[in-house]
């Protein structure tokens, strides 16, 4: 077996579980959807047949106060009950185990009922919490006692309480939210009192054979956050109290550290884990950016936890366990944790998906069926959407031929995994050239195919997926040899040949990027751990409250302008759980941005902007074009009236905006309608 450590069964209480994958909690937003449990059933059946030893459902709330937002999910009655019945017998039926969590949102609630230890205010919600009464507090832990029992009868396999992120129960946690001066306050015993009394009268009302995980926050990433000692002391009395399985929970939501986002070294805070290791004796679960499974066996053969937790890379592909376990790790399609349509979403009250794989979450209505009428179709352009069609058209049983004019598959992707902390997305291009293989597709690579070849072949449909080309503003002098294109700058790596003076003309997510991959200096000989850390100021080794220390920033060598037309900031577009990352970091390199530029011309001087009413000239040594992108719509100009059915997918359709996620998507649904 490849993976013997990931793959070894274990007993916990009175279950057994497979293998050492547990699915990761993460809220779909179908749990508020007319028709939700439904398809909430398949999504997690699917991945049950998929090998996964154990899954856990996105957040449930115990009462109307611990809801995330109005309406949502709540464990409070018998109707709840027959809903949540529809999930576990589905997961059942596919010999798989589930747990459902329960996550009082508590100050982070994103309405006006919210409750907290104290009335302070989460800078991430516009509601100032009511601070709960005495009884309030007793009303809650019976509350969670209510929803446990209640899981237990729709015949969950257990629960996981939600003890971190910064939610009610972490609150009560740490003297940053919590003021209080009775006894559910002050001392730290006081303060642990909370979470002690759930799990004590939870396992009392569910009895011993019903799983209890608790998820511990091991590292809260604010000031004022928890200790190590602390976090040592609750955790033993957790598992004292009849806790079978610690999960380790990183970060709360108000932290400005990335905790799962991309440039996150991968496995990075599994060290948190085994930190804990030799203090308990329970089970414990890594969690945060394990992507692959040989991260996932070395954490383990390296004893550094008993379970490893992935919640975005079973969204990314169901299969992940049975392709691990049968030898075809190459087969996987990786979650790149650009966090786009799963996190994105939920935070913008859609329902999750998966850029990488666009039927996560629509497993009821993107059906892949095979053919009954196979076709000869071609596909121009090898870039995300490309690349999906080609794919999706394939597995239904169709003839596909894929054109693409560079000596390389990925179009975009292929500059994106440039960006220092996105070379995940080399493995998006690496997983479907695999697939295309496995699948019969004809790849024919630097080939700029021609109107009247396509016209004479013979296919029954062309699909042009020919991606943009980078737009060119209208600024005089752009014809200097100081200009370049943001692709000129990626494809051929040509960040150490620039000047110490750029300017770059867009301050969208390219414009971002580019900036980010100029400033970048790589450090020859420095571990990627240290240096994240040391980049974002963790703590690794326990002595810091809250698991923080000041960061060491340094200040890129050159010095580089990010310009905009108008009002607003970098990357305005960006998503909401990465966009702050990426400004953050282009402040920490010292990229200067400009907003509300009008630019003049460009000249041996360098770059001349009007800017705040002022002529000015930036003296530049070079002018990086970030202004967004136009289709390439040569060929689709070309074939007019030959006679071919043609599909525009991608940013040949929609160059304005360009969005990998949407590409991806609509490929793969007109894959399916064909």
């Amino acid at each position: 077996m490849p993976y013997p450590h990931l793959f070894s069964p274990l007993e916990v209480g009175s279950l057994k579980l497979p293998n050492r994958i547990i699915m990761g909690s993460m809220h779909t937003g179908l749990e508020e959807q007319r028709g939700g449990f439904e398809r909430l059933a398949a999504y997690f059946a699917l991945r049950a047949a998929g090998g996964v030893g154990l899954m856990v459902t996105g957040g449930i709330a115990p009462n109307r106060e611990g809801w995330t937002a109005p309406f949502a999910a709540r464990m409070t009655h018998s109707g709840h009950v027959r809903k949540h019945r529809l999930i576990t017998r589905a997961v059942h039926a596919e010999g798989g185990l589930i747990a459902m969590q329960i996550l009082h949102a508590g100050r982070y609630g994103y309405h006006p009922l919210v409750v907290a230890p104290s009335a302070v205010k989460s800078p991430i919600s516009p509601f100032k919490p009511r601070a709960l009464s005495r009884r309030g507090v007793e009303r809650t832990i019976r509350a969670f006692v209510r929803a446990a029992v209640l899981a237990k009868e729709a015949d969950y396999d257990g629960v996981e309480i939600m003890g971190s992120e910064g939610y009610l129960i972490n609150e009560f946690l740490v003297r940053r939210t919590n003021k209080r001066k009775d006894e559910w306050g002050g001392s730290y015993e006081n303060r642990m009192r909370f979470p002690l009394e759930i799990v004590r009268r939870m396992r009392e009302a569910v009895g011993k054979d019903f799983l209890l995980i608790f998820r511990l926050s091991m590292l809260d990433l604010v000031e004022g956050g928890s200790s190590w000692q602390e976090v040592v002391r609750l955790a033993k009395a957790l598992e004292e109290a009849g806790v079978d399985i610690l999960n380790t929970g990183i970060g709360w939501h108000e932290a400005r550290i990335p905790t799962i986002a991309t440039l996150v070294p991968r496995g990075f805070f599994s060290r948190i884990t085994a930190r804990l290791k030799p203090e308990v004796s329970i089970p414990l679960v890594a969690t945060n950016r394990i992507n692959k499974p040989e991260i996932a066996e070395r954490i383990l053969a390296e004893g550094e936890a008993d379970l490893v937790s992935m919640a975005r890379p079973l969204l990314a592909d169901p299969n992940f366990a049975v392709k691990a376990k049968q030898g075809r790790s190459d087969e996987i399609n990786t979650c790149i944790a650009c966090n786009q349509a799963c996190l994105d979403h939920v935070f913008e009250r859609k329902i999750a998906s998966c850029l990488v794989s666009p039927m996560a979450c629509r497993e009821t209505e993107l059906i892949l069926r095979k053919t009954t009428s196979p076709k000869r179709i071609a596909v121009v352009g090898g870039g995300p959407a490309g690349l999906a069609f080609a794919k999706t058209a394939a597995e239904r049983g169709h003839e596909v031929h894929l054109y693409e004019a560079s000596a390389a598959l990925g179009g975009q992707f292929k500059l994106a995994m440039r960006i220092p902390g996105k070379e995940d997305y080399a493995e998006t291009i690496r997983y479907f050239e695999r697939q295309l293989d496995l699948l019969g597709v004809r790849v024919f690579l630097n080939h700029l195919v021609k109107e009247e070849d396509l016209a004479k072949a013979g296919y029954d449909e062309v699909v042009l997926a020919t991606g943009t080309r980078a737009r060119r503003p209208d600024i005089p002098g752009l014809d200097s040899p100081k200009v370049l294109t943001y692709e000129e700058v990626l494809s051929q790596d040509l960040r150490k040949k620039l000047g110490n003076r750029v300017a770059l003309i867009g301050a969208g997510g390219i414009g971002v990027d580019v900036a980010e991959y100029i400033a970048h200096c790589p450090k020859d000989g420095v571990d990627e751990d240290v240096l994240f850390a040391e980049t974002w100021g963790i703590d690794l080794t326990g002595q810091a409250a809250g698991g923080l220390v000041k960061p060491k920033v340094e200040p890129s060598k050159r010095r580089l302008y990010l310009l905009r037309r108008s009002e607003g900031k970098a990357g305005e577009g960006l998503g909401k759980t990465t966009g702050w990352i990426r400004r953050l970091r282009l402040r920490q390199l010292g990229v200067e941005f400009l907003q509300g530029v009008t630019y003049l011309k460009v000249d041996e001087r360098g770059l001349h902007i009007r800017h705040k009413g002022e002529e000015t000239v930036l003296e530049v040594d070079h002018i990086v074009l970030c202004a967004g992108q136009e289709p390439v719509l040569d060929l689709f100009q070309a074939l007019q009236g030959a006679g071919v059915q043609i599909h525009l997918i991608g940013g040949v359709l929609r160059a304005k905006g360009l969005d990998a996620e949407r590409a991806v998507r609509e490929a793969v649904e007109l894959a399916l309608s064909r």
